[in-house]
């Protein structure tokens, strides 16, 4: 397929910022830290995670502004390789290399809002990724995923510079019209790694979680993974397929798969959807989230079902070109990708009505609700009538509740899983989800 329109016939036409006078705001001092964070082992694209980095940046400006942003290393999803051809450690040290590139490049620098920061940046630590990694076509969401801190960081003093309170405040006119909505609830979406028994996914729905994100692509020969698939579809349409929710228009649970590239075919998806007929499932399913390959340039919307861009849409022009291969819906990652760089996704699929729903990277309770704020503001889902959010970190981190209390707003009505949905309330918005709020535990890290 080729790519023939050009962004501008695209409508991807470039914001302007000029509706608001930002301040500049010079960059003098820089910082990083890091945290290790056990997890049970989580298995997706043929290999698995169990330590996750909590990357800490400290930005300060010349006003003596201190802020600090978080971001959760997600190694194995940005770029598989750099997992396979590495230790766990050793992907993860790379990764934070790259963060730490990141802050001096900016120190000494200013900026008037994150968004430019961010694209002035990622090419230079893109191609330090390529340079370190020893892969010469890095994918730019590992660059983006080492990003985050540091763009979390630069919103926070972007925000106070500007005297903003809020995060409707922050965000830039030319990105609300995609951020505009306002869910009085998110769905809380959990995440079910390859191999995981259909017990466990039921006592998930006997919780009240209506929607669950179930990873197929299953290990072995593309022969060996379809059987398996098609095994644990059956499986799972037996035990849960019964089930009623009020939040879907049929009624029923929904199903949403996430192969992350694994089907090396579309015959091959194909019979696993013709076997979700069979069985009487297809109609449940919501969504098929990355069944192919990036580099695989199928057409993707005659299969009946939405499918969904999630690491393949790196950018807005990723996401553009995915729109185009007929992709009817992006996870899109505020806490992956960058809030910089998801306003943006989120902007152009709202101008082209592909709706978005928030995907996880299994991040930190803080970054839950960075998250949060942009799933719950986020237009409806087709078919569903609150805002969806992939919420996984209390399943796999082994310290889930000691990172819970690090959150300045620990134990708000909207940290609170309450059968499948987070109340999304007045109160989650009039205090912005607690994001704007310093963290004691992270403060620490960089002592005056």
């Amino acid at each position: 397929m080729k790519y023939t329109g050009s962004m501008a016939a695209l409508g991807l036409a470039e914001p302007t910022f000029a509706e608001t006078r930002e301040k500049l705001i010079k960059i003098t001092n820089v910082d990083a830290n890091f945290e290790r964070e056990p997890l049970n082992a989580y298995r997706f694209k043929g290999g698995a995670i169990t330590d996750s980095w909590q990357a800490v940046a400290m930005i300060e400006s010349e006003s003596g502004v201190r802020k600090i942003g978080l971001g959760t290393q997600g190694v194995l999803w940005s770029d598989a390789r750099v997992a396979a051809g590495h230790s766990e450690s050793a992907g993860n040290a790379l990764m934070y290399a790259m963060s730490e590139r990141a802050l001096q490049i900016i120190k000494g620098t200013s900026f008037t809002n994150p968004v430019d920061l961010m694209e002035q940046v990622l090419p230079e630590v893109l191609a330090y990724g390529k340079k370190i990694t020893g892969v010469a076509d890095l994918r730019k969401t590992f660059a983006l995923n080492a990003l985050v801190c540091v763009d979390n960081a630069a919103w926070l003093l972007y925000a106070h510079e500007n005297n903003m309170k809020t995060f409707d405040e922050m965000i830039p006119a030319a990105y609300r019209p995609g951020l505009s909505y306002r869910h009085d609830k998110v769905a809380s979406i959990p995440s079910f790694s390859v191999g995981t028994t259909t017990e466990r996914i039921k006592a998930a729905a006997d919780e009240g979680y209506f929607i669950l994100k179930l990873k197929t692509g299953a290990a072995g020969t593309q022969q060996e993974m379809l059987e398996k698939d098609l095994a644990f579809l059956t499986a799972l349409h037996k035990t849960i397929g019964h089930y009623e929710t009020p939040y879907t228009k049929s009624g029923k649970i929904p199903y949403y798969f996430d192969a992350n590239g694994r089907y090396e075919h579309k015959d091959t998806l194909l019979r696993f959807l013709d076997h979700a007929k069979k069985i009487g499932a297809f109609d449940q399913i919501a969504v098929v989230e990355e069944p192919f390959a990036e580099n695989n340039e199928v057409y993707v919307g005659d299969f009946g079902v939405r499918i969904a861009a999630d690491e393949s849409a790196h950018t807005v022009e990723d996401a553009a070109r995915r729109i185009e291969q007929g992709y009817s819906a992006i996870a899109v990652k505020a806490i992956a990708k960058t809030l910089s760089m998801t306003m943006k996704i989120a902007q152009l699929a709202y101008e082209k009505n592909i709706p978005c729903f928030c995907a996880d990277l299994t991040v930190s309770p803080i970054l839950v609700d960075w998250n949060k704020s942009v799933a719950a503001r986020l237009p409806p889902f087709p078919n569903m009538s609150i805002g969806l959010q992939e919420t996984n970190g209390h399943q796999y981190y082994k310290n889930w509740d000691r990172l819970m209390s690090y959150h300045p707003k620990s134990g708000a009505t909207w940290t609170k899983t309450v059968k499948g949905v987070y109340p999304t309330d007045a109160s989650f918005y009039a205090q912005s989800a607690g994001i704007f709020e310093p963290s004691a535990h992270y403060e620490a890290l960089f002592p005056r």
